[in-house]
């Protein structure tokens, strides 16, 4: 005949499926409370065993995005790839309610691109979705200026198949911008290199980058450097 079970009947830390926190019982215990579970203390615990801690609560968030807006330079994938190399298009997306602007300051004195929030439910940003890694994110963050005023903010966009889709973008600070500036050409470049990679509509390309005046880098060797991103 076995032995018998020998019940300690000392407390086993069981957890509440409805909200995580550790609850106590004793073996043997009947209960209707459907979250508690009763277990034999010997099919978990032997004497000399460490006391059983109590669970903690899980931390837990939102999930890392992994989809990215490009509206700007950044849409030129040869030149994102160079700071993310996980970047693949997904494909052309519009994010309503904002319009494309040169105007904000960047560190070497040109303007650079801004998806400006107006009140004008007509005006829309065209721009590309890139998934990508989220394990390169702080890279991502680097290449879109936070902290250098742009600020990442998750935004709602509407992709070629006419799917909503929350993705990761950056939008000017409001001390970042002025209307005074004007982008360098190869920066200008960049943008139209990447609306014409993706194929943004022609009116689009024509009427908010194409027309966009510009100055010319006065750091010849970095405005050299820039171009030579879609080289052989």
């Amino acid at each position: 005949m076995n032995a018998p079970l020998g019940w300690a009947g000392r407390p086993v830390p069981i957890l509440n499926a409805e909200n995580g926190r550790p609850l106590i019982t004793r073996e043997g215990m009947e209960t209707h409370d459907h979250s508690i579970m009763t277990v034999p203390l010997r099919a978990i615990r032997k004497p000399g065993d460490p006391a059983v801690e109590a669970l903690q609560d899980a931390e837990t968030g939102p999930p890392e995005p992994t989809e990215y807006f490009a509206y700007g330079s950044n849409m030129a994938t040869a030149r994102l790839r160079q700071r993310i190399p996980s970047a693949k298009p997904l494909g052309v997306a519009t994010l309503s309610g904002h319009e494309l602007r040169f105007h904000k300051r960047s560190k070497d004195g040109s303007g650079k691109c801004n998806a400006f929030a107006t009140d004008d439910t007509e005006s829309a940003v065209v721009g590309v979705i890139f998934c990508f890694d989220p394990s390169e994110r702080r890279e991502l963050d680097a290449a879109g200026g936070t902290g250098k005023g742009y600020d990442a903010a998750m935004v709602t966009v509407v992709n070629d198949k006419g799917r909503r889709r929350k993705v990761l973008t950056y939008i000017a600070s409001n001390d970042a911008i002025d209307e005074s500036l004007r982008p360098y050409s190869w920066y200008k470049d960049h943008v139209l290199a990447g609306a014409q990679e993706h194929g943004l509509p022609q009116d689009y390309l024509d009427e908010h980058i194409a027309m966009v005046e510009t100055v010319e880098d006065p750091d010849v060797a970095r405005a050299s450097k820039e171009r030579a991103t879609y080289s052989a």
